[in-house]
């Protein structure tokens, strides 16, 4: 089974169900360059804005980062906004993956950058664009693009490739980054987080023009539909959700693969080509701003949009992570509820506070808070979803939920009783802390954790100000804290609180591996320097 704690690799292994569209060629490179990938895949006719809306309906080809928006519907609206005001369009292509559980866009970017590249500039020569644009997140990611954008000419220097230019943005690696908001506003030179306000990047995007902005496998799909066309594509998969499905399968499973299957598979059939024990305590699906679903419906849900819903799941992005017998659910829930409040952007109360209280109120029910603190569990999700500024709170409140209705029975175990009796083993993928030495990653682990002095700690509660999406002051009047490695972007915030604890109780830890601990008089000492 998969290492506890083990973060998944840039590029996991590749599984093929069926015929292959999206790694067809992956049996013979690597990497598919641009003369291997025209050998495999033929080559690409332009497509006019009107035939392409049509071969993107008549395939219901909807977006693959996780909000399934019809592509048809995005392309009108930028054509038309663009055609109102008189600019030209800027396609996006979103190949940030932030979240720890998904690795399908990194795989198709490293080892098929040109088919993506292919259904980009299709659409961009159907709107008239004449800049093209490709967030990414990852060394391995942005070194294949680069590769790929020499091999067909392409510069943001100047128009080399019929009458289009290119750039490569880079994100950092964390869960707000990929949302559609927070990439346009890198590419536009700003900080990879939501701006706070709801914005259409279709009527106003990168420098204000109608943007084009969708995710690299729908980009892809779009390639391999226009080879295709509608009728030999919709002979793959099930008439409603025609084609085939990118997955991220990892958890408790031989090892984490990315799995290209037709849409309506069996979802027990993947499980059990990944490696998953044969019956799961249950499947996240969706990542982790997706739904658990328990085992009953593991067996019987098949590999859809439509499917997965009715079970009380999601397709989301893609990812699924089934867990085995031997750990806790709530307590592998709790991990990862810690990290989804540390990765808030810190732009409003649901998110920054409402996260943390969410997290911490789990832990309450599992440290044998009772009924009370499972009641005080749900008004606090209902108090945070809804009002957010993006979407994280919503996802990750929707993930916190699904957990205590699809583990029912372990829920009940640890509000009535003493718990379930399970250790939480640590199987679902989280980011790995930063070597020293290594380079910067912003949404990284620090690899350091906060710690306190229980004998020292008075609960004056300043350290829950600084930085409270990894404190809370507890009902007790003291503070609780997060079990999760300080992400970066957080470190100097818990340093501060560090040095602003006024008993010197509260200190910064390494882990285990690195046994070193950072002391709060040293800090002191430093805040003076």
């Amino acid at each position: 089974m998969n290492d506890r704690n083990t973060p998944l690799p840039d590029v996991p292994h590749v599984v093929t169900v069926g015929l292959p569209h999206l790694t067809r060629g992956f049996e013979t490179a690597d990497r598919l360059n641009l003369a291997t990938h025209l050998k495999v895949h033929g080559p690409l006719a332009p497509v006019s804005g009107e035939r392409l809306v049509a071969l993107a309906e008549d395939v219901r080809l909807l977006g693959r980062g996780g909000a399934g928006f019809p592509f048809a519907r995005k392309l009108r609206t930028v054509a038309k906004s663009a055609v109102r005001r008189g600019v030209q369009p800027v396609v996006v292509v979103n190949a940030s993956e932030g979240e720890p559980a998904c690795r399908k866009d990194t795989v198709l970017i490293n080892r098929a950058p040109h088919l993506v590249l292919d259904g980009a500039l299709l659409a961009a020569e159907a709107l008239g664009a004449r800049l093209l644009v490709v967030a990414v997140t990852r060394d391995s990611t942005e070194a294949s693009l680069r590769d790929a954008f020499d091999e067909r000419g392409l510069t943001d220097r100047r128009i080399r490739n019929r009458g289009i230019r290119a750039r490569v943005v880079r994100t950092p690696e964390r869960m707000v980054s990929g949302e559609a908001s927070a990439v346009i506003r890198a590419v536009n030179g700003g900080p990879a987080l939501p701006p706070g306000r709801r914005e259409r990047a279709a009527e106003s995007g990168v420098s204000g023009a109608p943007t084009l902005l969708s995710n690299a496998e729908t980009y892809a799909q779009l390639a391999v539909a226009a080879r295709l066309g509608p009728h030999r594509y919709a002979r793959t998969g099930i008439p409603d959700e025609p084609g085939t499905v990118l997955l991220t399968v990892s958890g408790a499973v031989a090892r984490p693969v990315v799995m290209e299957a037709p849409s309506g598979v069996p979802l027990s059939y993947v499980l059990r080509l990944a490696g998953a024990p044969p019956l799961p305590q249950g499947v996240l699906t969706g990542g982790y701003h997706g739904s658990w679903i328990d085992a009953h419906a593991a067996h019987d849900a098949a590999v859809s949009r439509a499917s997965l819903s009715s079970f009380g799941g999601a397709l989301g992005a893609g990812a699924l992570l089934p867990i085995g017998a031997e750990t806790c659910p709530l307590g592998e829930s709790l991990r990862v509820a810690n990290w989804l409040a540390a990765e808030s952007a810190g732009q409003c109360g649901p998110c920054r506070l409402g996260l943390p209280a969410a997290a911490g109120g789990l832990s309450d029910v599992l440290d044998g808070g009772g009924q009370a603190a499972l009641e005080a569990l749900r008004e606090v999700t209902q108090t945070a979803k809804g009002r957010g500024a993006c979407k994280h709170p919503d996802g990750s409140v929707r993930f916190l939920l699904s957990a205590l209705h699809a583990f029912t029975d372990d829920l009940a175990a640890h509000v009535l009783g003493g718990g379930c009796g399970r250790p939480t083993t640590g199987v679902l993928p989280l980011p790995a802390p930063v070597r020293h030495g290594a380079r910067h990653q912003e949404g990284a682990a620090s690899g350091e954790k906060l710690e306190v002095d229980w004998t020292l700690c008075q609960g004056h509660g300043l350290c829950a100000d600084v930085v409270p999406e990894l404190i809370r002051m507890g009902h007790d009047g003291f503070p609780a804290f997060a079990d999760t490695s300080v992400p970066l972007h957080l470190h100097d915030r818990a340093r501060r609180a560090v040095r602003r604890c006024p008993a010197l109780a509260l200190r910064l830890e390494r882990s285990r591996a690195e046994s070193t601990v950072i002391a709060p008089r040293k800090f002191l000492e430093q805040g003076r320097g």
